[in-house]
């Protein structure tokens, strides 16, 4: 697939759509200069080629009752692909896990786990990341309060 091009308008689309992803076409149309169905077929193919991956609801993980977020550094044993593989596919698979990271350096992973206390992180430990037959080792760090978290990409810095 040729790689997509973003001109001005196409980037403020991006930027409009992940301010509020629920804005209507004709919102979206009048803040970045378009009559409506060339902004929607804009937006399509923004979608079409992978730019737009789609949309969600931002839920605050504190008010569900889950207000530890804790980053765990993981090294594993054998960094070949077949290892690196089935722990991705483990991973993946555990809602806990937010966010799953392949690093360079000391350690090999680097995930975001949210839980709702300390005593649901230990179950976490020794029912399913101790479990796994390729981790060396873990280190954990709870987070104490985020300084910053963004949903958007700097549309404004790509290449594209």
């Amino acid at each position: 697939m040729p790689e997509f091009k973003l001109d001005e308008i196409d980037r403020r689309i991006v930027q409009a759509l992940q301010a509020d992803g629920r804005i209507s076409v004709q919102e979206l149309a009048g803040k970045v200069g378009l009559s409506p169905s060339p902004c929607a077929r804009r937006v399509r193919l923004l979608e079409e080629a992978g730019i737009i991956e789609g949309y969600v609801a931002i839920v605050n993980q504190e008010k569900l009752g889950l207000p530890v977020s804790v980053f765990a550094s993981i090294k594993l044993e054998r960094q070949r692909e077949e290892e690196l593989d089935r722990f991705a596919a483990a991973v993946s698979r555990w809602p806990e896990v937010a966010d799953c990271y392949l690093m360079t350096g000391q350690r090999d992973y680097l995930l975001r786990i949210i839980v709702s206390d300390l005593a649901a992180y230990e179950r976490f430990l020794k029912d399913k990341l101790t479990r796994l037959d390729n981790v060396a080792s873990i280190e954990s760090s709870f987070a104490l309060g985020r300084v910053k978290r963004s949903y958007s990409v700097p549309v404004g810095l790509g290449r594209g």
